[in-house]
């Protein structure tokens, strides 16, 4: 067997376990199309990617276009199906959060998706007013990320309680830091493991 050759500065790994592996690049391609071409002539700067990663088209934008982009794609393209609704954290950027809207068009038997990069202080619009399936997952992403959806007609826990402290899904604590006050008040044992 040939030894393999280690990058410069890399740690050994430890005795029967793997050198961790650093993460994978997106490595995602132009996302060039009639409708790309429509939406960035509507939008203008609002829209900062459109490309496309195995398949799946996406684009990103300013978090204050994702409703109206939604609204756009909807009445203009047939996207009439918003099927799911999430977020990412990311600490360390200056726009800490992506909220991923997944959109499926019934006519084109197509999906796309709508990354809006949102900063931790902002309160980006609800898309309720557009896709009504947006309410629990509006809800969903503020149980677990914190991200309050400005005009939304019921922001409250969805799947914790109204008095658990934290936002499961950040990426500031790890699972066993969550609330343990209420861990060891609700279900009487020392942490959430």
């Amino acid at each position: 067997m040939a030894d393999e050759q280690k990058p410069e500065g890399a740690k050994p790994a430890a005795a029967g376990h793997a050198a961790p592996k650093a993460p994978a690049t997106m490595a995602s391609t132009p996302w060039e199309s009639d409708l790309t071409n429509e939406v960035k002539e509507h939008f203008g700067d609002q829209i900062l990617e459109a490309s496309s990663y195995v398949g799946q088209n996406f684009f990103v934008v300013k978090g204050q276009a994702a409703v109206p982009l939604l609204e756009y794609l909807k009445l203009e393209a047939d996207f009439d199906y918003l099927v799911d609704l999430t977020a990412v954290h990311f600490p360390d950027r200056a726009e800490q959060f992506e909220i991923i809207y997944i959109l499926y068009s019934f006519a084109r038997n197509e999906r796309i998706r709508i990354k809006a990069l949102v900063k931790e202080s902002e309160r980006p619009a609800t898309a309720v007013g557009v896709h009504l399936t947006a309410d629990w997952l509006e809800r969903e992403v503020f149980d677990m990320f914190g991200i309050r959806f400005d005009g939304h007609p019921n922001m409250t826990r969805l799947l914790l309680p109204e008095d658990w402290e934290g936002y499961p899904l950040r990426k500031e604590k790890t699972i066993i830091d969550m609330d343990n006050r209420w861990v060891k008040e609700n279900l009487g044992i020392e942490s959430g493991q």
